[in-house]
């Protein structure tokens, strides 16, 4: 894939014409990370905007007394931390986190924001779609608050099966190894709660496998309990 390709599919480069994309393309960098490393820091400065081009990324939010908690996973051809760069002098809210072996694209924001300069409309743009990020943030908080822990927990992983998920004979595989811990994480319950649902789904046969090769065995269940009223 060349370096140029992710950025046709993402909207805050997608706004841009051709010609700007391409000159854009060419001030991308790209990085490589293992398992143990990190892209960036918590508090760090966001100076770049960060496309994941191979692998997989988790972002992790630290509590004051040093718990870890994880709040999404990134695969290829998502932008994170965009909100950060988008401000000047805002930290990274997070840290971001390989999940194996990762291939990274880094754009520095200073080249990104000239160019918008001579593109107000593409500003313009870009305004509606940090508004749309916020709302999501907003949903994704109220669901935590509202929906039982088992259409959340179906909710993340129907969302990982249709962006990471492979046919094999069983059903779709997930290609991204989690933890218990991530689980729980990612659906707001403790690790004991996230082992009982996953065991209950294991039961009635709507996946099947552990937390670190999980396999979606029937997703349009999945799909409507994730659905279903609270």
């Amino acid at each position: 894939m060349k370096k140029s390709e992710p950025l046709r599919k993402i909207p805050l480069f997608s706004l841009l014409a051709e010609r700007d994309r391409r000159k854009i393309a060419a001030e991308v960098t790209e990085a490589r990370y293992g398992k143990g490393e990190y892209i960036f820091r918590e508090g760090d400065p966001a100076k770049y905007f960060h496309i994941v081009k191979e692998g997989a990324v988790k972002c992790v939010k630290s509590s004051a007394d040093g718990k870890e908690c994880t709040l999404k996973v990134l695969l290829p051809g998502d932008l994170f931390c965009c909100e950060a760069a988008v401000f000047d002098g805002a930290p990274h809210p997070g840290t971001a986190q390989p999940m194996g072996d990762v291939s990274i694209l880094r754009l520095n924001k200073k080249s990104y924001f000239e160019m918008l300069r001579r593109n107000p409309e593409a500003a313009l743009e870009v305004i509606k779609y940090l508004g749309k990020r916020l709302n999501e943030a907003q949903e994704n908080a109220k669901l935590l608050a509202l929906d039982r822990a088992e259409q959340r927990m179906a909710a993340l992983l129907a969302n990982l099966a249709s962006r990471a998920g492979v046919r094999e004979p069983d059903g779709l595989h997930l290609k991204v190894r989690l933890t218990r811990q991530d689980l729980a994480n990612m659906v707001g319950v403790t690790v004991e709660t996230a082992i009982r649902i996953m065991s209950r789904f294991n039961r009635v046969k709507l996946v099947s496998g552990t937390a670190k090769r999980i396999v979606i065995r029937d997703l349009s269940k999945l799909k409507q309990l994730a659905s279903s009223p609270s």
